[in-house]
């Protein structure tokens, strides 16, 4: 395959979930790309620059040693030098971003929207064009969602998915046969997924393909404005007939998608 008009980049996180998330978000873009390496330090990170040279780099800034903001100093001095795009959770360093002449500084969890964006900001130092956006919905051939789970970092097929649902600072994804706690926020989930789910309730995403019924049910409590008599609309997922409540504001969307889906 012939890379030659790719954009080289370089992750540099000391999180290999954080990592692998940003490969995964780069696999979406329109914009071809290609990952030329990863570094969990400034260290690791000028050694490989050495030896493969990158047209940018995706950085974090707190990291064991030398942090990212001193590493993009010490990338200025290279010739050429690749441009950087800070990706950190800390916001409050942008500033001094800027003034190292960071082309862009995105804050996590990242939007896909966000780093096209700024992908598409370093095209343009670059002198070369920027490909349209893809539609909402496009995805990766094989579309996974990256979960951390006892250690270990998954991909989890986004077929599997059955819900996803808000629980204070993070999110229950449930799959047929297991659950996970991931700390996107559901909001950008909504938008990767694009049309794989519905929204039930403001804390809640469910898979189109899961619903099998929606029904007035009692006992849901009264997060989804139970109506007199305590019940409240529900929608039944399959495969273990789990019931999860709909609010009243997003009823119509969720009838709306279900007729789509032959429901």
């Amino acid at each position: 395959m012939d890379n030659s008009d790719h954009l080289r980049l370089m992750i540099v996180d000391d999180e290999p979930l954080a990592r692998l998330r940003l490969r995964g978000l780069l696999a979406e873009l329109a914009q071809p790309v290609s990952v030329v390496g990863e570094a969990g330090s400034a260290a690791e990170a000028l050694h490989l620059l050495s030896r493969s040279p990158v047209d940018a780099v995706l950085l974090d800034i707190h990291m064991p040693g030398s942090d990212g903001l001193a590493l993009a100093r010490r990338l200025r001095q290279c010739d050429p030098a690749p441009a950087v795009v800070f990706v950190t959770a800390h916001a409050e360093h942008a500033l001094q971003a800027f003034e190292i002449e960071a082309v862009d500084y995105l804050t996590k969890p990242v939007r896909r929207a966000r780093l096209e964006e700024a992908l598409g900001r370093v095209l343009q130092r670059l002198g070369r064009a920027v490909r349209p956006s893809l539609p909402s919905t496009a995805a990766a051939e094989v579309p996974v969602l990256v979960v951390s789970d006892r250690g270990r970092v998954l991909r989890v097929p986004v077929p599997d998915v059955v819900y996803l649902k808000a629980e204070q600072k993070y999110v229950t994804l449930r799959t047929c046969e297991h659950s996970y706690v991931l700390d996107d926020a559901l909001s950008d989930l909504e938008e990767r997924l694009g049309r794989a789910v519905v929204r039930i309730h403001r804390n809640a995403l469910v898979a189109r393909s899961a619903v099998r019924a929606l029904e007035r049910r009692p006992g849901l409590g009264s997060e989804g404005g139970a109506e007199e008599g305590g019940e409240t609309w529900a929608v039944r997922l399959a495969p273990h007939g789990d019931w999860l409540a709909v609010s009243r504001r997003q009823l119509p969307a969720v009838r709306e998608a279900l007729a789509s889906e032959g429901l």
